[in-house]
């Protein structure tokens, strides 16, 4: 499963429905496999960008996931608009400990949505963000809890 900015990734004549990016945006774009029991998955949508920062502090970037429907197909994609700004903890840093790359995402509500390998996941964001994500499964057997 790859997530590619701009690329069709198998989701064939499903993307003509889709608009195209605004200038100075992407769009990424996730076909998913066929699974035997889709209604156990779910998607989260991670959306963040790449900055150098200590490696002590926890940060995040101001922004929202909307969820938003492709007039007269029915069809959802999501979309940000723009990324920041960016804030975290504040805890004292040594001011000669190095930098590092880190992968800093959206803060706030996290954004699942259901499994459908039938449609694409379709993802607007500015052109120097990143749009990741990660599978969530449930088990088959469901539990009782007692009184």
């Amino acid at each position: 499963m790859i997530m590619v900015p701009g690329v069709r990734a198998g989701a064939g004549d499903k993307m003509a429905a889709f608009p195209s990016p605004e200038p100075g945006m992407e769009r990424f774009v996730l076909q998913l496999p066929e699974q035997k029991d889709e209604s156990n998955i779910r998607i989260e949508l991670i959306v963040g960008r790449t900055v150098r920062v200590d490696n002590s502090n926890t940060y995040f970037w101001g922004g929202e996931i909307k969820k938003q429907t492709v007039k007269g197909w029915g069809y959802s994609y999501y979309s940000v608009n723009r990324l920041g700004p960016m804030a975290g903890t504040m805890m004292a840093v040594d001011p000669d400990s190095p930098r590092v790359e880190k992968f800093i995402t959206l803060g706030g509500k996290q954004v699942f949505i259901p499994y459908n390998s039938r449609v694409p996941v379709v993802v607007y964001v500015p052109s120097d963000v990143e749009v990741r994500y990660r599978l969530w499964t449930a088990e088959a057997e469901i539990q009782t809890i007692k009184k």
